[in-house]
Parts: C-alpha cells; sequence; structure tokens
C-alpha cells in the first residue's frame, strides 16, 4: 500500500515543483503540515501580482489534484462517513456578519445568499472544479434529488432549497446541501460551509440556536482529518471570536487551522501586528483579504484589493504571500493535497476493515430459511442440542458449557435448597418456647384420658399430637417444591434463549411451552407434597426393626427416583413435544413455514449491514481506482 509520504514524495515532484517561501510573519511551529507535507504553500509577491493580473483563480496542478478530489467527493457522496471513516474536509467557519459569504463567492466567482440574520442555515458542501468550457456548469444535490441552475439564479435556488431542508423559518438542519460549481479559472477545492455563529435568536429562531450551531460546528471541526478555515473580521479581537474558541477546542496547537482576516479597508490600523504576533495558534497562517463591496465584478474586486495591498500606508506592509484571493486559493489548494495524500492511506485501510468486518458480522447471521425441510432440520438440531446441555446442567451436574452462568451447576444449587429445607424445618422445631414444654402435649393427654393399660399413650392423643406439628411444617416442604421448579423454569428458559436466539418465532413458541410445561408439572408436584403432608397425619407408626430399615432405604433413594423420573421426561420427552404443540397448535401455533422467522432485531440488523456493506464495496472501488492511477501516475 502506498503510505502517505509516499503520495506526498508524489505530488511534490509531479505538481509542477511549485515552492514557495515561508509567510515572514508566521510562528516557526505554525506551518507543520505545510513545511512537512509540502515545501511551502505561497507565492513570492512578484508571482501574486502576475496571477492577480494575467490569470484565473487556479492552481497549475489542479489537473493533479482533481482525481484525489473527486475520489474523496465520492465517498462523501456515498456517505461513508456515515460508518465512522471520517474524510478530509475544509470546514469553513466564523462569527455571524464575519464575512464567509464574501470569501466564498470570491473563490467560486459566484453569487451566495446574503441578508440579515444567517444566511447559511444548513451546511453548504461547496464543490469547486475548474473546467476548460467557458460555459458555466452549475447544480444542487439534497434528499437524493439534482437540480440544476446557473450564476443568475443559484442564490435563489440555494434559498428555495435551502427551506425545503430546514423549514421557511430560520431554524437550521443538519442535512447538507451540495453547490456542485464547474467553472473555467475556478481552484479545485471541496469546503463545508457552516452556520455563523450567534449568540442572540431573533424572531423566528429557537432558543437554543447558539447550542445548535454550536452542535453542529464541532462535528465538523472535531475529527482530525478536518482542516479548519476560521473568517475572521479585521474589526473584531481575534481571541475574543467564538470561532477561534471553538477551533482551538479541537485544535489546541493550530496546525490545521488557517485563518482568514476578512474587510481589511475597514479596519487596517493594527491588523499587521494581529497577524504576525499569532496570539490566538493560527498554525497554518493568515491571509488578509478585501470584500467585494456593492455591484463590484470579480474581476474588479480583485484589481481593487491588488491596489489595496500595494498602495495603502498600513496594508502595504503585510507581506504580499499574506493577502489576496489567489494567495488563499493556493493555500488551500495544497493543505487540502497535503491532507488527502496524508490521511488516504488509512482511509483505504480503514474501509477494508469495516467491509471485512461486516462481512463477518452478516455471516455470522442466523442463515434464512427458506423451505418447510430446512425449517424442521433446524429445529430438529436446536432440540437435539438443547436436550444435550440441559441432560448436562439437570442430571450430570456439568456446567462447562455455561461456565459464567450463576445458575449453574444446577445439583450445587439443589443441594443448597434442600439443606436450607433441612435448616428450616430443624428452625422451626428449635423455634418452639422452652417456657412452654410440653405444655400443649400435657393438655392433650389430658383431654384423652380413660380406661387403658398404665404407661401407654392413648393412639388418638398421639395422632393429634402429631397432626399439629405436620401443621406446622407444611408449608416449608411446599416452599421447597415452588422454589426447586422455579429454579429448573429459570435453567431451561436460559438454555432455550440461547439456542433459539437466532429465531425469532421458534424462542417465544419455546418460551411458552417451558413456561406451560414447568407449570404443569410444579402443580403436580405441589399436589404430591400436599397428599404426603395429608398422609403423615393419618399413618399410624411402628417400631418393627424390619420395616424401618426398609423404609429407610426406600426413603434414601425416593429423591433420586422422582428427581430423575420427573426431569427425564422433562428434557427427553415432554419438552420437544409441548414446543411442537406450541408452534402448530391452534391458540398461538405459526407452523414450520414461520417457525424461523426473524426477530425484528435481526431483520433490521441484516437490512442494515447489507447497506453499509454495498456502500463500503462501491467505496472500497472508489479508492482502489485512484491508488491505481496514483501508482501510474508516479511510474
Amino acid at each position: 500500500m502506498i503510505s502517505s509520504s509516499d503520495l506526498l514524495s508524489i505530488l511534490s515532484q509531479k505538481m509542477g515543483g511549485r515552492t514557495t517561501q515561508t509567510d515572514s510573519g508566521s510562528r516557526s511551529s505554525s506551518s507543520s503540515i505545510l513545511q512537512d507535507d509540502q515545501e511551502g504553500l505561497s507565492s513570492s509577491s512578484s508571482k501574486a501580482q502576475l496571477l492577480f493580473n494575467n490569470a484565473p483563480i487556479v492552481s497549475s496542478y489542479n489537473d493533479k489534484i482533481r482525481p484525489m478530489l473527486d475520489a474523496i467527493d465520492k465517498l462523501r457522496i456515498l456517505m461513508v462517513m456515515e460508518e465512522g471513516i471520517q474524510l478530509p474536509t475544509i470546514v469553513v467557519v466564523g462569527d455571524q456578519s464575519s464575512g464567509k459569504s464574501s470569501v466564498l463567492e470570491s473563490l467560486a466567482g459566484i453569487s451566495l445568499p446574503r441578508g440579515q440574520g444567517i444566511c447559511t442555515r444548513v451546511p453548504l458542501v461547496m464543490r469547486l472544479q475548474h473546467h476548460s468550457d467557458p460555459q458555466p456548469e452549475l447544480s444542487l444535490e439534497y434528499n437524493g434529488r439534482v437540480e440544476h441552475t446557473d450564476e443568475d439564479k443559484v442564490s435563489e435556488d440555494i434559498v428555495n432549497a435551502t427551506n425545503l431542508i430546514a423549514g421557511h423559518k430560520k431554524g437550521i438542519s443538519d442535512t447538507p446541501l451540495t453547490l456542485l460549481v464547474k467553472k473555467n479559472g475556478v481552484p479545485d477545492l471541496t469546503m463545508v460551509d457552516l452556520p455563523g455563529i450567534t449568540r442572540v435568536p431573533v424572531h423566528g429562531q429557537p432558543e437554543n440556536i447558539y447550542d445548535q450551531i454550536k452542535d453542529m460546528i464541532m462535528k465538523y471541526i472535531k475529527p482530525d482529518e478536518s482542516i479548519i478555515l476560521n473568517v475572521l473580521s479585521a474589526s473584531t479581537d481575534f481571541s475574543t471570536c467564538e470561532s477561534i474558541s471553538m477551533s482551538r477546542s479541537v485544535d489546541k496547537t493550530g496546525e490545521r487551522t488557517l485563518a482568514v482576516v476578512t474587510k481589511v479597508d475597514m479596519a487596517p490600523e493594527g491588523l499587521l501586528e494581529k497577524v504576525t504576533a499569532d496570539d490566538v495558534d493560527i498554525g497554518l497562517g493568515y491571509v488578509c483579504v478585501r470584500n467585494r463591496i456593492r455591484d463590484e465584478t470579480y474581476e474588479e474586486a480583485r484589481a481593487t484589493a491588488d491596489r489595496l495591498f500595494k498602495t495603502h500606508p498600513l496594508l502595504s506592509k503585510i507581506d504580499k504571500s499574506m493577502v489576496g484571493i489567489q494567495v488563499l486559493a493556493d493555500k488551500l489548494v495544497q493543505i487540502q493535497a497535503a491532507s488527502i495524500a496524508r490521511n488516504l492511506p488509512a482511509i483505504v485501510k480503514k474501509i477494508n476493515d469495516k467491509l471485512n468486518s461486516y462481512l463477518s458480522e452478516l455471516n455470522n447471521l442466523p442463515k434464512t430459511l427458506s423451505t418447510v425441510a430446512e425449517a424442521m432440520a433446524t429445529f430438529m438440531q436446536i432440540i437435539g442440542t438443547s436436550k444435550e446441555s440441559l441432560k448436562k446442567i439437570l442430571l450430570m451436574g456439568e456446567f462447562d458449557e455455561f461456565p459464567d452462568d450463576q445458575q449453574v451447576p444446577c445439583t450445587a444449587r439443589l443441594v443448597e435448597m434442600l439443606n436450607q429445607c433441612s435448616y428450616q424445618l430443624h428452625e422451626r422445631n428449635a423455634s418452639d418456647s422452652k417456657s412452654n414444654f410440653l405444655v400443649e402435649e400435657i393438655a392433650i393427654l389430658e383431654k384423652a384420658k380413660g380406661i387403658n393399660l398404665p404407661n401407654f399413650v392413648q393412639r388418638n392423643a398421639f395422632l393429634i399430637i402429631l397432626r399439629e406439628k405436620v401443621k406446622g411444617i407444611s408449608g416449608i416442604p411446599l416452599e421447597f417444591v415452588e422454589k426447586v421448579w422455579n429454579y429448573i423454569e429459570n435453567v431451561v428458559l436460559s438454555v432455550l434463549m440461547r439456542k433459539t436466539e437466532k429465531y425469532y418465532q421458534l424462542q417465544l413458541s419455546a418460551t411458552r411451552a417451558c413456561q406451560n410445561l414447568i407449570q404443569r408439572m410444579k402443580e403436580r408436584s405441589i399436589h404430591w407434597m400436599t397428599e404426603i403432608l395429608e398422609m403423615e397425619k393419618l399413618t399410624d407408626y411402628t417400631c418393627n426393626p424390619e420395616y424401618v430399615s426398609e423404609w429407610h432405604r426406600l426413603m434414601t433413594e425416593q429423591e433420586t427416583f422422582i428427581t430423575k423420573l420427573s426431569i427425564s421426561n422433562l428434557v427427553d420427552k415432554d419438552l420437544g413435544m409441548e414446543i411442537v404443540s406450541e408452534l402448530m397448535g391452534p391458540n398461538h401455533g405459526v407452523g414450520f413455514e414461520r417457525m424461523m422467522e426473524e426477530h425484528p432485531s435481526i431483520a433490521v440488523k441484516r437490512e442494515k449491514l447489507i447497506k453499509s456493506i454495498k456502500k463500503l464495496k462501491e467505496s472500497k472501488e472508489v479508492v482502489c481506482k485512484i491508488m491505481d492511477g496514483i501508482v501510474t501516475f508516479a511510474n
């Protein structure tokens, strides 16, 4: 891949060998981009004079820059910035009435909307292209439409397009409006003109108009790839300008900020000191210009500015490499070329990385199923893997498949719940009041007195005492059963949600099936436990050792038998049948045809990925062509 230094070298060798002296008043550190990327930016005084008098505002190497700039413009049209890929952009900012429109008019050679208040209410992307045809071609692009215009109507058409985008009031919009100007003599530049900064809303503007404008400006100037063209009025204190404050907040050293000082004929006093002292860190230097006024033609305005900077007692002292629209045009073209050359290799890499990432992400989305056979096969596979996972978790106590899930291992959680139940049962007995020890029992025995053998307890008295004890603890086993099944439901649901997360309809059916099945099994278990508790109240007791031994043997196996039998049926047979019933049943059944319907969020994600991939593939073609052209050009 061609590096940025290679591109810069190619530019310096092939673009006519333009080198110039450093601005006399600039700080040594303020020309970092210019000196690092190209040797010098400005013309000598005599050459600038010749350009003003004899040549249009067009750099001699526009044909070399144009292909790279076209590539960047195509990427901007493709809206590749929406994918997080920033493009080299000249961003024009300034306080309201700073003279932005006048500067842009002089560069483009056309009239732009002017008037009181905010003239620019949307980001105006100005694409200037020099072409040899004497007949200009102008067009506006916005909201997917292209409208052709001409020099006489362009200002009115911009206003109309702005009204369609931002409304007929005085609010602003972040939707861009592109103005394409193909005209003989204009420099090959692409700039984004943003609304002028104002703090006080006028009638028809929202109260937070300043915050809206600031947010828009910061969005455009924050990326390191942006070059900030800060337009300042000569009459203002540069250090108090809002635009300076904003640009310095994102470009503290000023290495990507160029300042244009307007209206110099209205406030020439002290201007030389302001642009040479550079108290506000303008790293790319200053260019002083005179604004076109009234009905002056652009040729007349340039001639007047030329005489002004030659003859004015104060303005004539400013170095000629820092004055005039031509100098500004040359600087912008060279800064733009250096920025594109510096950033293009990184843009190519980012496009490739994003494209590969999106393709991988798209491939990881669930396969779209088009036939019932595919749906049934996928269903059987999901049910099979779900059964295997549940067997491992619920029956074997394994948890390697979900190591971070706090609900597993199942056997450990069940033992904890069983121990807690046992503790509660013993705690209930221990909580009996010592002061009332055997009081209730003695009272019952008194009531059961009758004719019987000495030292033998009446059977009915024993049963009464037993029933009261069983009644006192009966709530604990029922709570235990409820707790166990709630836990099993959470485990089963967790596994099913993971296994069916790519299939929306199946996930819904699986959720309902699991909840319905567990609810029935829970109710059945509670019924069994209630029966056991009632039987405990009615049964007789014996001390026969053989009976007691056999009873203990059976009871030790009861928990394992019931658990394995119930859960095995749940995993092996009941769950799958219940899901099929939900899919095909009359209440919620959707059938296998819709079983694999995508979740809305996945469908949206798939559509977004497809659009982004299409955009990035087109972008890749654009940058590949330009990189191939650069290699050919270099050879």
